[in-house]
């Protein structure tokens, strides 16, 4: 996986793949910043009338439902579609699922859809969505519960190791958790990925960024390894930025640099299947 990860990173800094998200207002500008400092590029754009248009460039659509809106809806299913009938990949961050039904059954319509490679989401996000799937399909449920506190997670990522995995078996994708160990499964390997800070919760838009760079490394890897290396990557800059900052003001300028000049040889030591 080592190798994998390197050769994941490599590609990513040599290609600059175009990276379009249909994201929320409250991320866009840091997570665009967190592009470029991943060496890839952004496009922020919603417009259902271009989308065809710009999956004809983009290297890879993410789609982060944050502030979550019928016509944006609308050009994510579009956007989707057109990807995956022109052999693109294509991303998820189902932001806020399990806060409430509109989320949760938007993020469910949207994997059904659009067949995204990967989804991201913490651990209350996974969980809900599997739960619903399983509450729909009359299937048994999970002994474990999710939590949110609006798009926040209460769940410990390790707790949606379960969810992840019958997700990812039900879709045909890796599902990636973010939390204090970020966890990537295809519903038959698990991976684990250490390292962060402590600081990185109190910075608006970092779960989003980390679905965008995902995004960026889905361009260029497979999904298992794209998943595990965009966390890996995140897990090693934060740590560093978290070690020379003095609170969330200081971090993020601090983890910009650090993703810039990422250094591969740590980030991919993180990862361990389990």
């Amino acid at each position: 996986m080592k190798e994998q990860i390197l050769r994941a990173i490599e590609n990513v800094c040599a290609s600059g793949p175009l990276v379009h998200s249909i994201t929320n207002f409250v991320v866009m500008n840091v997570t665009a910043n967190a592009l470029l400092a991943a060496h890839a590029s952004p496009l922020m754009a919603h417009a259902a009338e271009e989308m065809d248009d710009l999956t004809d460039i983009d290297s890879v659509l993410v789609l982060n439902i944050g502030t979550l809106d019928p016509a944006w809806l609308e050009s994510m299913e579009l956007a989707g579609k057109l990807m995956r009938s022109k052999g693109k990949p294509v991303v998820l961050d189902p932001v806020g699922a399990g806060a409430s039904r509109l989320r949760t059954e938007a993020s469910l319509r949207l994997m059904d859809m659009v067949r995204p490679q990967i989804v991201r989401g913490n651990a209350s996000e996974i969980m809900a969505l599997a739960a619903e799937m399983r509450r729909t399909e009359r299937l048994p449920s999970s002994a474990a519960s999710s939590s949110t506190k609006g798009v926040d997670s209460l769940n410990d990522s390790r707790e949606a190791v379960g969810s992840a995995s019958f997700l990812a078996a039900r879709f045909g994708c890796v599902v990636s958790i973010s939390g204090e160990r970020d966890f990537v499964t295809d519903g038959e390997t698990v991976l684990m990925v250490e390292g962060g800070s402590p600081l990185m919760p109190l910075v608006t838009g970092m779960g989003c960024s980390a679905s965008a760079v995902t995004g960026a490394y889905a361009a260029c890897a497979a999904p298992l390894t794209a998943a595990a290396a965009a966390m890996a990557v995140f897990a090693s800059a934060g740590e560093k930025a978290g070690k020379l900052s003095k609170g969330p003001g200081s971090f993020l300028p601090r983890f910009l640099d650090e993703l810039y000049g990422v250094d591969a040889e740590d980030a991919a030591r993180r990862v361990q299947k389990i």
